[in-house]
């Protein structure tokens, strides 16, 4: 039996849904918005959560609210399958295909949430597995332009931190010096997979060379390796090479330049529940390592990517730190790593959820 058939024949009933807009000004500058999808039936309500990055397209889907065609008695499979027959934006063309897996997801979530509840079960329950306590990383920029700072603020304040960081080419050797006597840089992410997006970095090979370097025990994610230079600088650190934009699906895994030997599977990528549970089966047989990413969730997106890495990744550098390091200047008293997720004793969330 594969993991997706422990949950595909839940009994599943929809007689509605409201949606719920949230908004916060996140330290890089930008008003993040994203939208709660709470489907309810027999008594019981399913959360998730849109995290589609376009505030235009969280506008529309809220100003027309309902108006899908979910109400009636499903398994979750065929609600699966139902879902992929609609259009989730109507009316509306998202400035990006993946968004449509974005929000593909935050219905699927909501619904595998109700599914379960409805059953009197949780999904640890449910695919009999327990939840373990989760490390995470902090993702973070340099900055503009570039230092330290968003490293030793945070680190004042918890002095046992680990980072995920955003490299530019504009970075100073002084800056990668400091970087190296923090010992707290556990991943790189050369953002080269992005392309047509606000967070696009140039491709710079001898750079990626020197990072490599410097940072010998660092992942490196999503490096671009279109040209044969960019080959050539990380054609030795191979082995480190992980992806995190480009994975969609196990297929895309299997496509990728290089095979990792460890990945990032964000939930909302892959879309379907179906797909993302291929693919940590896919991880698990061959002995391929992954981990977690968040998208700036706001709600219970964030609870529901902490419980997944603790069911079936719990001891890599998730980037999916709780709310509250995203700040420079981060207050006492966070959960720090390894992280309690602590699940529900019915559906598919936390109990701070």
């Amino acid at each position: 039996m594969s993991l997706y058939d422990l949950v595909s024949s839940l009994s599943l009933r929809i007689d509605g849904y409201t949606l719920e807009g949230l908004a916060r000004t996140v330290s890089s500058g930008f008003e993040r918005k994203s939208t709660i999808i709470v489907l309810t039936g027999g008594g019981e309500e399913g959360r998730g959560e849109d995290v589609t990055y376009e505030a235009g397209a969280h506008d529309a889907q809220q100003a027309a609210g309902p108006v899908l065609d979910l109400t009636g008695e499903y398994t979750f499979d065929s609600f699966s399958e139902h879902l992929a027959t609609l259009d989730l934006f109507p009316g509306y063309t998202p400035e990006q295909a993946v968004y449509r897996n974005y929000r593909r997801w935050a219905f699927e979530s909501a619904a595998l949430d109700l599914a379960l509840r409805q059953a009197n079960t949780s999904l640890p329950e449910a695919i009999g597995r327990r939840a373990e306590p989760i490390t995470f990383v902090v993702s973070s920029r340099m900055g503009t332009p570039p230092t330290i700072d968003p490293v030793t603020r945070r680190l004042a304040v918890y002095p046992r931190l680990r980072f995920k960081l955003d490299a530019t080419p504009d970075w100073p050797q002084e800056l990668i010096e400091q970087l190296q006597a923090t010992g707290a840089v556990d991943s790189i992410d050369f953002k080269g997979a992005y392309k047509g997006t606000p967070v696009d970095v140039t491709t710079d090979p001898a750079f990626y060379k020197h990072i490599a370097e410097s940072f010998p025990d660092a992942w490196l994610e999503d490096p671009d390796l279109d040209t044969e230079d960019a080959r050539n600088a990380l054609a030795s650190h191979q082995d480190r090479i992980t992806w995190d934009a480009p994975i969609h699906s196990v297929q895309d895994i299997l496509d990728a330049p290089v095979i990792p030997r460890t990945v990032n599977l964000k939930p909302s990528r892959f879309g379907s529940v179906k797909a993302l549970f291929e693919g940590y089966e896919f991880c698990e047989q061959r002995g391929m390592g992954a981990y977690g990413g968040g998208q700036y969730e706001l709600g219970v997106g964030r609870g529901h990517i902490q419980l997944l890495a603790a069911l079936f990744h719990p001891n890599a550098p998730n980037d999916i730190a709780p709310g509250g390091y995203d700040d420079l200047d981060p207050e006492p008293a966070l959960p720090e790593s390894p992280l309690n997720v602590d699940p529900a004793p019915l559906g598919f969330r936390r109990n701070v959820n």
